[in-house]
């Protein structure tokens, strides 16, 4: 069971843009782990389960990359996109994100996650474009099609060939 709030660990939270690969690499690694959450014990020190026998984690959130952006200290999403552009951080923003996008991907078989999911995969990681460029196709097909269409002289055609 996923529980989402704000646990002891996100006030922990990493701030201030990153000037090489492994400050960044921790910082990435860091916000990964605080969606995890906190795993919440009894005084015994054992995992407290839910009713279906799943353990109960505390500040569990899903990992977004607006969530990453603003955890590595940027200000907006586009801003970690506009620095994914320097050739340093490159890799580590990218797979990054892969994690971000996967954990999407999994909600897809989630009945509960379903639609969020398929909005963060089109809007964040451009899925559906391929769709969008096959439509466009086909309606510029359909309008040549027309076009070609009217151009060809018609024979002499009475109404009355068009009544029922």
């Amino acid at each position: 069971t996923i529980q989402y709030g704000q646990g002891e660990k996100r006030k922990k939270q990493m701030t201030g843009q990153s000037k090489n690969l492994a400050e960044m690499q921790v910082k990435i690694d860091a916000y990964f782990a605080d969606c995890d959450g906190e795993l919440l014990k009894n005084s015994n020190g054992e995992p407290v389960l839910d009713k279906f026998g799943n353990e109960i984690y505390i500040g569990r959130h899903p990992p977004t990359v607006t969530g990453l952006a603003l955890w590595l200290g940027f200000t907006s999403r586009q801003a970690l996109l506009n620095y994914q552009a320097k050739r340093e951080f490159v890799d580590a923003i990218t797979r990054a994100k892969a994690r971000c996008e996967q954990y999407a991907e999994e909600q897809l078989y989630n009945k509960n996650g379903s639609k969020g999911a398929q909005f963060s995969l089109k809007n964040n990681f451009g899925w559906g474009a391929v769709e969008k460029e096959a439509d466009a196709e086909r309606k510029n097909e359909s309008m040549q099609t027309l076009a070609d269409l009217l151009q060809r002289p018609v024979p002499d055609r009475d109404i009355k060939d068009f009544e029922t």
